[in-house]
């Protein structure tokens, strides 16, 4: 089996973001594991429009071309890390959107979460398990909340998510819980792909 490919998800696009740095800080612990390879995805660079296809394409292929090159790029990965902020007590609309333009890309593969903000966005993680779950994913139990004064401190004043030392435990949990969520899922996903093509034969 080759190793498995994680996309870390920049799930805001505001000038103004914080989620650059929590993404970077994520990666940079992140690449420090040989079980896994990771690259840092950036909404910012899939300009999506808001969804507006015929259905999902679960059961209509997507006509906009920025969709299929999301649709694509996402399909590539056989797990997710998604570093979100949380507005107004939910998921970033910019996410959601992105979401919703995929779906047979999703299905079967793991996904993690890193939030940040007053109360490290433990709302929108929250939602984001209910969504992940339709999208039939595997959402794991672990998750980062960068929140409250240390959270200013970082935004504010600039100082490094590094620094917060109790945070990496909780960083190599999720890590840990997402490789096994990637491998199981990922060697269910081959076997299923290896039977569909024996029985076509």
């Amino acid at each position: 089996m080759s190793k498995p490919k994680i996309a870390i998800i920049l799930s805001t696009a505001r000038a103004a973001r914080f989620g650059h740095k929590a993404g970077q800080w994520i990666h940079d612990i992140a690449k420090e594991r040989s079980d896994m390879e990771f690259d840092l995805v950036d909404l910012r660079d899939h300009p999506l429009p808001f969804f507006d296809e015929i259905a999902s394409n679960a059961w209509v292929p997507t006509q906009n071309a920025e969709g299929v090159r999301w649709q694509k790029k996402v399909g590539h990965y056989d797990g997710y890390i998604f570093v979100t902020a949380e507005y107004n007590h939910g998921v970033p609309a910019v996410l959601k959107n992105a979401l919703d333009y995929a779906y047979p890309e999703w299905n079967k593969k793991p996904a993690a979460f890193v939030g940040y903000g007053a109360i490290g966005a433990a709302r929108a993680i929250e939602q984001l398990r209910l969504i992940t779950i339709e999208l039939q994913m595997a959402p794991t139990r672990s998750a980062v909340h960068l929140a409250g004064a240390d959270f200013m401190a970082a935004l504010r004043e600039g100082k490094p998510i590094s620094e917060f030392a109790y945070l990496k435990p909780t960083a190599d949990a999720l890590l840990d819980e997402l490789a096994w969520w990637t491998k199981a899922l990922k060697t269910a996903r081959e076997a299923t792909a290896k039977s569909a093509s024996i029985a076509a034969e």
